[in-house]
């Protein structure tokens, strides 16, 4: 008799829960858990924190060092407040190595979370809450997690401007000035039984998949594109949906290509940017060539405030390479590096259609250069003497700004305001004459600033920012 009843007591609990009948607001008039093989926990995880403040772009080292927050986050999950640790003295906080788990109830649906940043400030001194928010009235971001079907909604959600599981304190519009903008990167998960992620009431009641097998990485439309993949964005799994001619953001890089990059945080509803980077290597007289580490997170952040996610690949996305010393490189070599490093020869190369190819080398004519629609250069060797020419000019800015310049160029942004010779220096009138178009591409603001134009300036301002081909790089 004993043998029975625990027999009938398992059989109710796997009984699938569509068997069950749902009210409104999904409640449940039977229902007892929405995943009845676990306890369910929520768990909110914290990627990358990046300081936005775009003064950055503009000032010089000395200044940005004394603007150097020291992080921490607060998670309410359910109004149960979690902190985590101080992060010190750090603007991009890129392995935070926090998250926050909470028990909920497996009967209510709807798990309510609140994310907060703040800097810790010196004893006695409040500390100071950074915006995450898309509304100007709060900095704090408030999310709605359903443990039914593991998407959450609320200040984020799946297509909306920043992407999915990004938040950004630039969202309300207030992108310039110090108003304590910053970017976190998070995920929201649940308990699972089987490991792949996908909630219990997903699998059971939409695709028809087994809740108790692992179903990571497979395939089951066979369109190069596992389920996984294909839940977390909202695509049905059992059908062929074309992922390679699908581009809903608009960015040149295909749904399938999005599956391709999204281990470095790639989203196919907001547009991102990818660039490889290859650098060379030193010279038999010392001769050195340099990208400082700070230019990257100046261009990252010129991008990342415009909701244009940039991806700088120097070494962790499998590019990176060193190339061999050359004393001094000219236009047609760019040719045969792109083809050798970036390519390596399989003009078939998946990475193609994805990474633009910006080559950092020592010397060259021009110092900076962009060679059909994918390929660019800066020479390390002039940019290391503007500093030195110039000394209102900034080492970092230099190289992020004429990265950025030459990036430019692969995005098919034309016409451009003083990029001609009669605007190379302040002692031609044309370098005054468009001087209000305040771009990087202008060379009155090149090495000075790392930003395209936003338009918003007297003629011949023009917006940069809304001028970008994404798919002129795609052209040979």
């Amino acid at each position: 008799m004993k043998k029975l009843y625990t027999m009938i007591v398992i059989g109710i609990l796997l009984i699938p829960l569509n068997a069950f009948v749902l009210g409104s607001n999904s409640r449940a008039s039977l229902l007892t858990h929405f995943d009845p093989l676990e306890n369910i926990s929520v768990t909110v995880t914290i990627k990358t924190i990046r300081f936005l403040d775009v003064a950055e772009l503009h000032t010089s080292t000395k200044a940005r060092d004394h603007r150097n927050p020291s992080f921490y986050m607060k998670a309410f999950i359910n109004g149960v407040e979690f902190t985590s640790l101080v992060w010190s003295h750090m603007k991009y906080v890129y392995d935070p190595q926090w998250s926050a788990s909470l028990n909920v109830p497996d009967d209510q649906e709807f798990v309510n979370i609140t994310l907060q940043l703040w800097s810790s400030s010196a004893v006695g001194i409040r500390d100071v809450q950074y915006d995450l928010s898309p509304h100007l009235n709060t900095y704090d971001v408030h999310l709605v997690y359903s443990i039914r079907t593991g998407y959450w909604t609320g200040d984020d959600a799946i297509g909306d401007v920043s992407g999915y599981g990004r938040l950004c304190g630039c969202d309300d519009g207030k992108i310039w000035g110090a108003n304590k903008n910053a970017e976190v990167w998070f995920d929201i998960t649940q308990t699972d039984y089987d490991g792949d992620g996908i909630p219990y009431w997903m699998e059971v009641n939409v695709y028809g998949t087994d809740p108790m097998v692992n179903d990571r990485g497979i395939d089951f439309n066979s369109d190069g594109i596992p389920i996984e993949w294909d839940w977390k964005w909202g695509y049905d799994p059992m059908k062929m949906d074309g992922h390679e001619k699908l581009d809903p953001d608009n960015d040149s890089i295909n749904n399938y290509e999005e599956f391709l990059t999204s281990q470095w945080f790639s989203d196919p509803f907001r547009k991102d940017i990818f660039v490889e980077m290859d650098i060379m290597g030193d010279g038999p007289n010392g001769e050195k060539t340099y990208f400082p580490e700070n230019s990257k997170e100046l261009i990252t952040t010129a991008f990342n405030k415009q909701n244009i996610v940039y991806h700088l690949d120097m070494g962790s996305m499998g590019g990176f390479e060193s190339i061999p010393f050359d004393a001094h490189i000219a236009g047609w070599d760019l040719n045969r590096i792109y083809q050798n490093y970036f390519l390596h020869g399989d003009n078939n190369n998946w990475r193609r259609g994805v990474f633009h190819y910006g080559l950092v080398t020592y010397n060259a004519t021009p110092p900076g250069y962009a060679f059909r629609s994918n390929a660019f250069l800066i020479a390390s060797y002039g940019l290391e003497k503007k500093p030195k020419t110039w000394i209102v000019l900034d080492r970092e800015i230099v190289y992020a700004s004429a990265y950025m310049h030459e990036l430019g160029h692969t995005f098919n942004i034309w016409p451009i305001p003083g990029h001609e010779e009669t605007s190379v220096g302040p002692w031609q009138l044309d370098w005054w004459k468009n001087r209000p178009y305040k771009s990087c591409m202008n060379y009155a603001w090149v090495f000075e600033i790392v930003d395209y134009s936003d338009g918003l300036r007297r003629s011949p301002d023009l917006n940069d920012w809304n001028r970008i081909d994404y798919a002129a790089f795609e052209q040979q």
